[in-house]
């Protein structure tokens, strides 16, 4: 079949007078256009709309007739043009290298406002759960309970979140992050506003809504987990991790400074309330301006769908927004890989301490240097600041290591290790301290190297399983959760028998130095066959 068009002289004619008007106009020549986002490719397969007009020499014709300009240079403005669903899946197909954003195109780009929507959810949900932190001790004081009950009190929001991660890792790998954040989000929100109306009916009814919580709130680190493997690529994943877990670790302090001034204000519920509120706000936002994957986002440019597309190794979502495959995760094969248990046994090691720390800080200031409540949130809320900006600056250096050549599973290590052994050092000094200005200090170096777990076993979950990182999150996070009841409820009777914390801050020490061993001989930075 001959695929040659006629050719009409009278077009002909008019394109060779638009040469000859264009060629003495001022318009720039080709050359002077910016550098091509794609160095193999100057062309879109598509019509891109085109502000210039470049020489006739230099048209693309389409086999309709379509003029196809030069693709242009990864634009940061709010006028790029934006993705069809027929753009994605021409865009799928390309094999073409892909240049680097900048840092500024970076930070305005669609995936960052998504990351930023995490960071956000993240904070609402620390914050929810540590006001009880605080809150635990005008009610003990009120009700009449010992160290140990309110222990079991908050370790109640651990026995919700013993059942729902696998659960909800395992629906977050068929329907995407957007619709399993938003359930959580929503549960843990009326959960944390109706916690004052069951405190005040009954004990029963005020463990119902911490359990409540706790099962809600299982699913969000694996929700933050996919949500990056499929609008990160690799080179990337780490500081988005960070920037997440930078609002999940300002949630802590937000909780533990705001709890106090809001209890003076409005009553010892005064935070619940008000947490609450800001949860239903979030989820319209997110309901209305996020999306599960870039190729289902109408606001994402082709450039940014282009660059995320040919960078993935994690496969989008289908167009029902489900995930094809509806099988039971193979959690027996799961369970027979070493490189599974150096992430179960890492997750287990950093809830440990992450719930000691979280759930005991304020009692600890305040039993062992008699600062009061406002001052020992103060205390306790600025190693989570610390957190946070470490554990970003963390991420950038982990992402910069693999860039440069050095091998995912070396990095893995190192940034692991750190986040173990750095802590656990850290708890020896806090044992020894003898003023709370001291014990601040070795509390704030604890918890901002702890940050450096991020970059460790929490990215490790999209390189080891891509497909199951949902369920293996959730796996992990449910050995998390019994490692952290055991912690929690250890720390309160450890304190009502022997009435002080060093010989358990000891103990905790020595298990960060354990799971840092198991850690760098069985963990590994690769896929893993399953």
């Amino acid at each position: 079949m001959n695929s040659q068009l006629p050719v009409n002289p009278k077009e002909m004619n008019c394109l060779f007078n638009l040469n000859q008007s264009l060629a003495t106009s001022s318009i720039p020549c080709p050359s002077q256009n910016p550098k091509p986002f794609c160095k193999t490719h100057n062309r879109l397969p598509f019509t891109v709309p085109s502000k210039r007009r470049p020489a006739v020499s230099s048209l693309n014709f389409s086999a309709n007739g379509a003029i196809l300009p030069p693709l242009r240079a990864f634009s940061s403005g709010f006028n790029r043009p934006r993705a069809s669903s027929n753009d994605a899946q021409s865009i799928s197909g390309g094999s073409s290298e892909i240049r680097e954003p900048s840092f500024l195109e970076f930070i305005t780009s669609e995936r960052v406002k998504v990351v930023a929507m995490l960071a956000l959810a993240l904070a609402l949900c620390n914050a929810d759960r540590v006001v009880m932190s605080v809150a635990i001790v005008p009610l003990s004081l009120s009700r009449g309970w010992g160290q140990s009950f309110a222990g079991v009190v908050q370790s109640s929001f651990l026995w919700g979140y013993l059942i729902s991660p696998i659960a909800g890792g395992t629906l977050v790998d068929y329907y995407g992050g957007k619709v399993v954040m938003a359930w959580g989000v929503a549960l843990w929100s009326v959960a944390t506003f109706l916690t004052p109306w069951a405190a005040e009916t009954s004990v029963l009814l005020l463990l119902s809504m911490r359990v409540l919580l706790g099962i809600a709130e299982g699913v969000a680190l694996p929700c933050m987990n996919n949500m990056i493997a499929r609008w990160f690529p690799k080179t990337e994943r780490s500081t988005a991790v960070a920037l997440a877990m930078a609002g999940f670790q300002l949630g802590s302090a937000i909780g533990l400074v705001l709890s106090p001034i809001l209890m003076s204000q409005a009553g010892i519920f005064g935070p619940f309330v008000i947490f609450g509120l800001f949860g239903f706000l979030w989820l319209l936002v997110w309901i209305s301006a996020t999306s599960s994957s870039p190729d289902r986002s109408p606001q994402i440019s082709i450039y940014e769908l282009r660059y995320i597309q040919n960078s993935m190794s994690v496969p989008s979502l289908s167009n029902d927004g489900t995930n094809s495959r509806k099988v039971i995760p193979p959690f027996r094969l799961l369970l027979s890989k070493l490189p599974t248990w150096s992430l179960i046994v890492a997750n287990s090691m950093h809830s440990w301490g992450f719930f000691v720390i979280l759930s005991w800080m304020p009692i600890y200031f305040k039993m062992l240097y008699h600062v009061d409540l406002r001052q020992a949130a103060w205390f306790s809320a600025v190693p989570w600041c610390m957190m946070a900006l470490v554990g970003y600056f963390a991420g950038i250096l982990s992402d910069r290591m693999i860039q440069s050549g050095v091998s995912v599973t070396l990095t893995r290590k190192i940034m692991q290790s750190v986040g173990f052994m750095g802590p656990g050092l850290a708890l020896i000094g806090l044992a020894m301290a003898k003023n709370p200005f001291i014990a601040s200090a070795w509390l704030t170096l604890a918890v901002g190297l702890k940050s450096f777990s991020h970059c460790g076993f929490l990215v490790n979950f999209q390189e080891v399983a891509p497909q199951y990182s949902g369920v293996m999150h959730g796996m992990s996070n449910t050995a998390g959760t019994f490692a952290a009841i055991v912690g929690t409820v250890g720390a309160g009777f450890f304190v009502d028998l022997v009435g002080s914390f060093k010989g358990f801050l000891l103990l905790t020490a020595f298990l960060y130095f354990s799971a840092a061993i198991f850690w760098n001989l069985f963990s590994t930075g690769e896929r893993v066959e399953f």
